[in-house]
């Protein structure tokens, strides 16, 4: 018992030492860990070498559809509809029959002026007759000078009858024509809004049918009047070439791509101040009638071409607070540099950068968010992101490797 009292200074000691030792390795050993620390490689980042081009710039706007022309086939007489002569939805020609409306009124009336017309002639006839008598008469003095005048006189108002009467038969006769409904363009045609048996009256407010020419057809399109405003700064700035001719696509509803270029017609001259916006009308062909009347699309507008421009994609672009555009660098020296750039539109994923870049810049793309002003990095080609693999069918499992498929072993029968 004695010798344990006597041991236990010794072993504390001893246990003392230990820890104090154990304690130094540790300290030496996490020095080299910090080194190795302090000298992690640099980052590496994916850099598009700056080179300048002639870029088309352009806009997408929405639009919608319109019929090249338009025509609400109204009746120019009274009367009953006898039949429809063309078929609902079909294209008609210029001048073609669609109504065949009663007649029978406006022909009596045609007979009847011509039967009026006839007698004034035929009384024409007579005075004419008689003034050739008095005219002889008269150089006698067998009659008065005076009872010669009445008579020319007489034949005058009847050759004036006689116009008025005709003037009358030919009315009469347009009237007749009226009675036969005819297209005034060549179109495609709705609905009809009337069927045999229907009273309609002349210049009633109700179409018979609407014809439609789809082919060229309208695009109407909406532009703000801020982006019209900076468009004509830059064409008086002389920052934009326009010397190639102003052409519209389209893309459809369903996202594809209307085959088949058109043109801009026109832009109103005034602003509409309910929406802020200023209209452009674009033609384009359609032969097939893919396009129809009201339909949505968005139009992209060449607006011209920026000169000794550079295409740099958005992820490589960020702002400050203040709106300014930013894009990071790889020096000469293998550091970081932010500098200030200028953009003018976008073309697709990227900016159309005019001022701020020089030809052989490093512009940083991939890895910007992992860098910072003066930072050592190591830079690579940027590798711009492919598409993703198309996820399988719900409710499919994906197929199994080849190799798995051979290497897996068949099940044994049992017995």
């Amino acid at each position: 018992m004695r010798s344990a009292k006597l041991w236990a200074p010794a072993l504390t000691a001893c246990a003392l030492a230990t820890s104090l030792v154990l304690v130094g390795c540790s300290k030496d050993e996490d020095k080299p860990a910090a080194a190795a620390q302090q000298q992690m490689p640099p980052t590496q980042v994916g850099v598009l070498v700056a080179q300048p081009q002639s870029i088309e710039q352009s806009v997408e706007l929405s639009g919608r559809t319109t019929a090249f022309e338009v025509s609400e086939v109204r009746p120019q007489t009274n009367g009953v509809i006898l039949k429809r002569l063309f078929a609902e939805g079909s294209y008609v020609r210029e001048g073609q029959a669609l109504y065949e409306i009663d007649s029978r009124s406006n022909r009596a009336s045609v007979d009847s002026v011509r039967a009026a017309l006839a007698r004034q002639q035929a009384n024409l006839n007579v005075l004419r007759v008689k003034e050739g008598r008095y005219r002889q008469l008269v150089g006698s003095n067998a009659i008065s000078k005076q009872e010669y005048d009445d008579a020319v006189a007489q034949v005058k108002l009847a050759e004036a009858d006689v116009a008025a009467t005709q003037a009358e038969l030919r009315n009469a006769e347009i009237n007749l024509g009226y009675s036969i409904v005819r297209a005034p363009i060549s179109g495609q045609t709705n609905r009809s809004t009337v069927t045999a048996g229907a009273l309609v009256t002349a210049n009633q407010a109700d179409p018979l049918v609407t014809i439609q020419r789809l082919d060229p057809i309208y695009v109407d399109i909406n532009q703000s009047s801020a982006e019209l405003l900076r468009l004509r700064q830059q064409l008086s700035q002389g920052s934009l070439n326009t010397s190639n001719n102003t052409t519209v696509k389209l893309k459809l509803e369903d996202g594809s791509d209307y085959p088949v270029e058109g043109r801009l017609a026109f832009a109103d001259a005034s602003v509409n101040p309910d929406t802020g916006t200023v209209t452009l009308r674009a033609v384009f062909p359609n032969p097939n009638y893919l396009l129809l009347p009201g339909m949505f699309a968005t139009a992209k507008i060449v607006q011209g071409e920026v000169p000794n421009a550079y295409l740099i994609p958005q992820a490589a672009i960020s702002r400050t607070p203040t709106g300014q555009a930013m894009a990071m660098l790889v020096g000469a020296d293998g550091k970081v540099v932010s500098r200030p750039v200028t953009t003018s539109g976008t073309q697709g994923n990227a900016w159309i950068i005019t001022e701020g870049l020089n030809p052989g810049d490093k512009v940083i793309v991939d890895g910007i968010a992992k860098v910072k002003p003066d930072q050592q990095v190591v830079a690579k080609p940027y590798q711009a992101p492919t598409a993703a693999p198309q996820a399988p069918a719900q409710g499919q499992a994906p197929a199994a490797p080849a190799s798995e498929a051979q290497s897996a072993p068949e099940p044994k029968a049992q017995a």
